[in-house]
């Protein structure tokens, strides 16, 4: 029998992917997003489904669901750079505000809630690959803090409520994760490289290019999700889920290039912004053993599907 699941940032890139997967799985969704950077067209075709709703709502305001809910998934917050930079006192409290209404929602429903947290809380690491044990390397008054203490808050409260209400709540800490239904202007770096190149524009390289990401294809992530909402109450996190397989950020930008031949794009640098990481690849012993994952979807595969998405949009706008 299905479950009734609400989602906030429902209407964003891993919230859409997310919608769809559950609904196809058999659940009722109730999708929540006040659209900051979650966009209708990424649920609209699942608005005829009558196991999906949808609710414009800010979680930071109290939310009311005459539903009895089975899970939460707490999605909801501006996850780029130039989305949460945009207005860091709104981006800190839907991290706090936002997970402490989110949490007394679960704690209402005595429902599991999983908790999207980032590969962000380990800020610039010194360790790498960076454990779930490591503390991190973050600059708490810096332009990225909102977002990375705002986080690393949110993963506090979410054990304040483990320990003192028994709140079944899951941690995850998501590493840099790509796919269909990602907004085009998110200013993250697969979408710049992709949109510049299908615009025959110079692809931009902030530094020498030689920092490193570790890039996660959407299908492996929400995978990843499921399997932990379906862990025994026991488990609360956190746990890494990302791609080890680590790669500079010129070798992206070649790869792409190498895949959109059409493209007549070149590569210009431009200075690294403040606090950018110069490394990330995560440590996923934790997710192999307990969860039995590990990503499938290589890098070149999930680019092509990525591009071709980017392709359609493209195609779309222009009509």
């Amino acid at each position: 029998m299905g479950k009734t699941i609400l989602i906030t940032g429902g209407a964003g890139f891993i919230g859409s992917n997310l919608c769809r997967r559950l609904l196809n799985d058999g659940n009722k969704i109730i999708c929540v997003d006040n659209l900051y950077t979650g966009q209708i067209r990424n649920i609209k075709p699942l608005m005829t489904n009558q196991n999906f709703k949808f609710i414009n709502h800010n979680i930071i305001e109290p939310l009311t669901i005459e539903e009895k809910l089975d899970q939460i998934y707490n999605l909801a917050c501006p996850a780029s750079p130039p989305h949460y930079q945009k207005d860091p006192l709104f981006t800190i409290n839907t991290c706090f505000i936002g997970t402490t209404n989110m949490l007394n929602l679960a704690k209402k429903n005595n429902c599991k809630m999983l908790q999207a947290s980032t590969s962000e809380v380990y800020g610039d690491p010194l360790e790498h690959p960076q454990k779930e044990g490591y503390r991190g390397h973050v600059n708490c008054f810096g332009i990225r803090s909102c977002y990375d203490e705002g986080k690393r808050s949110a993963e506090t409260l979410c054990f304040n409520y483990i320990n003192q209400f028994g709140v079944k709540v899951k941690i995850i800490r998501i590493f840099n994760t790509y796919g269909p239904y990602m907004a085009k202007d998110d200013g993250r770096v697969i979408t710049n490289f992709v949109n510049q190149a299908l615009n025959d524009q110079d692809e931009t390289i902030y530094g020498d290019g030689s920092q490193t990401r570790s890039f996660q294809y959407i299908d492996d992530l929400i995978e990843a999700m499921i399997k932990v909402m379906d862990t025994d109450d026991t488990f609360h996190g956190p746990i890494n889920l990302g791609n080890p397989n680590e790669f500079t950020i010129k070798e992206l930008a070649e790869i792409i290039l190498e895949l959109i031949k059409e493209s007549k794009s070149k590569m210009i640098y431009k200075e690294l912004p403040m606090d950018d990481p110069c490394k990330r690849r995560p440590d996923i012993s934790l997710a192999k053993e307990k969860l039995k994952w590990e990503p499938v979807i290589q890098l070149r595969e999930g680019l092509l599907k990525t591009i071709n998405y980017f392709k359609k949009i493209k195609d779309m706008d222009q009509k």
